[in-house]
Protein backbone atom coordinates (compact mmCIF):
# COMPACT_ATOMS: atom_id res chain seq x y z
CA UNK A 1 0.00 0.00 0.00
CA UNK A 2 1.24 3.17 -0.90
CA UNK A 3 3.67 2.13 -3.25
CA UNK A 4 4.06 3.49 -7.24
CA UNK A 5 3.33 0.42 -9.16
CA UNK A 6 4.07 0.94 -13.15
CA UNK A 7 1.39 -0.45 -15.08
CA UNK A 8 1.17 -1.52 -19.40
CA UNK A 9 -2.14 -1.22 -20.76
CA UNK A 10 -2.73 -2.68 -24.48
CA UNK A 11 -5.99 -1.39 -25.81
CA UNK A 12 -7.36 -3.44 -28.84
CA UNK A 13 -9.46 -2.43 -31.76
CA UNK A 14 -12.38 -4.04 -29.99
CA UNK A 15 -11.80 -1.78 -27.09
CA UNK A 16 -11.38 -4.56 -24.89
CA UNK A 17 -7.31 -4.31 -23.09
CA UNK A 18 -5.20 -6.23 -21.00
CA UNK A 19 -2.66 -4.52 -18.34
CA UNK A 20 0.12 -6.04 -16.73
CA UNK A 21 0.83 -4.84 -13.14
CA UNK A 22 5.03 -4.38 -12.80
CA UNK A 23 7.07 -4.14 -9.51
CA UNK A 24 7.72 -0.74 -8.07
CA UNK A 25 10.36 1.13 -9.29
CA UNK A 26 13.94 0.59 -8.02
CA UNK A 27 14.58 4.38 -6.63
CA UNK A 28 11.32 3.99 -4.68
CA UNK A 29 12.17 0.45 -2.79
CA UNK A 30 15.49 2.01 -2.23
CA UNK A 31 13.98 5.21 -0.33
CA UNK A 32 11.86 3.02 1.61
CA UNK A 33 14.51 0.52 2.46
CA UNK A 34 16.73 3.32 4.16
CA UNK A 35 13.81 5.50 5.07
CA UNK A 36 14.98 8.56 2.61
CA UNK A 37 12.40 11.23 1.66
CA UNK A 38 14.16 11.85 -2.00
CA UNK A 39 17.77 11.42 -3.19
CA UNK A 40 20.58 13.73 -3.61
CA UNK A 41 20.36 17.05 -5.93
CA UNK A 42 24.08 16.16 -6.72
CA UNK A 43 24.52 12.54 -6.24
CA UNK A 44 28.36 12.77 -6.62
CA UNK A 45 29.17 15.60 -4.48
CA UNK A 46 26.53 15.10 -1.55
CA UNK A 47 25.44 11.69 -0.18
CA UNK A 48 22.02 11.23 1.51
CA UNK A 49 22.67 8.18 3.19
CA UNK A 50 24.08 4.65 2.99
CA UNK A 51 22.64 0.75 2.22
CA UNK A 52 24.20 -2.35 2.90
CA UNK A 53 24.14 -5.51 0.11
CA UNK A 54 21.29 -6.92 1.87
CA UNK A 55 19.53 -4.64 1.69
CA UNK A 56 20.02 -4.27 -2.28
CA UNK A 57 19.42 -8.34 -2.25
CA UNK A 58 16.11 -7.97 -1.24
CA UNK A 59 15.70 -5.35 -3.23
CA UNK A 60 16.94 -7.18 -6.36
CA UNK A 61 14.75 -10.25 -5.69
CA UNK A 62 11.70 -8.54 -5.41
CA UNK A 63 12.84 -6.65 -9.03
CA UNK A 64 14.13 -9.56 -10.58
CA UNK A 65 11.16 -10.35 -12.78
CA UNK A 66 11.39 -6.72 -14.43
CA UNK A 67 15.36 -6.44 -14.53
CA UNK A 68 17.10 -7.61 -17.52
CA UNK A 69 20.05 -9.57 -15.30
CA UNK A 70 20.60 -13.37 -15.51
CA UNK A 71 21.35 -13.75 -11.95
CA UNK A 72 20.99 -12.57 -8.51
CA UNK A 73 24.62 -10.70 -8.42
CA UNK A 74 23.77 -8.81 -11.74
CA UNK A 75 20.88 -7.92 -10.20
CA UNK A 76 22.14 -6.67 -7.18
CA UNK A 77 24.83 -4.56 -9.37
CA UNK A 78 21.88 -2.74 -11.32
CA UNK A 79 20.21 -1.77 -7.63
CA UNK A 80 23.41 -0.84 -6.25
CA UNK A 81 23.99 1.79 -9.48
CA UNK A 82 20.19 3.48 -9.33
CA UNK A 83 21.48 4.02 -5.63
CA UNK A 84 24.53 5.49 -6.53
CA UNK A 85 22.49 7.65 -9.00
CA UNK A 86 20.56 8.68 -6.25
CA UNK A 87 23.38 9.72 -3.79
CA UNK A 88 23.53 6.78 -1.22
CA UNK A 89 26.73 5.06 -0.46
CA UNK A 90 26.43 1.68 -1.78
CA UNK A 91 28.55 -0.67 1.47
CA UNK A 92 29.86 -3.90 0.25
CA UNK A 93 29.36 -4.55 -3.77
Amino acid sequence: PGLPLPVVITAFADKSFTFIIKTPPATTLIKKAIKLDKGSARPHVDKVGKITRAQLEEIAKAKMEDLNASDLDAAVRIIAGSARSMGVTVEGV
